[in-house]
């Protein structure tokens, strides 16, 4: 079974950075797309940037300049550096990856969609 475990966040002020991980855990062969979605209390979740495995990103129009969206797919994790925080980055963010290639306990490769992480909170101060 695939799973998805976020660190990272934490209460930073104002102008300064955080740098978000997402390990995929599970008998992985590869993972397509893997993106980070934020969900600020009484929003709908959003995204904010996502990554194909070959590298090629897309992110939303309010983080353009200030996240950096990575991956590594030796480790099968995703990376999120943020500068230059704003009180409005306040949120929970949630690591999701799409078609996912992994062997089952059967030893059978299948694909699995859509899956996401528990979140963890990034808070910042003014």
């Amino acid at each position: 079974q695939v799973q998805l475990v976020e660190s990272g966040g934490g209460l930073v002020q104002a102008g300064g950075s955080l740098r978000l991980s997402c390990t995929a855990s599970g008998s992985i062969v590869s993972i397509n797309i893997m993106g980070w979605h934020r969900q600020a209390p009484g929003n709908q979740r959003a995204l904010v940037a996502d990554i194909t495995r070959d590298g090629d990103a897309n992110y939303g129009d309010s983080v353009k300049g200030r996240f950096t969206i990575s991956r590594d797919n030796a480790k099968n994790t995703l990376y999120l550096q943020i500068n230059s925080l704003k009180p409005e980055d306040t949120a929970v963010y949630y690591c999701n990856a799409d078609r996912i290639l992994a062997v089952s306990g059967s030893g059978r490769r299948t694909y699995t969609n859509d899956i996401w992480g528990q979140g963890t909170q990034v808070t910042v101060s003014s």
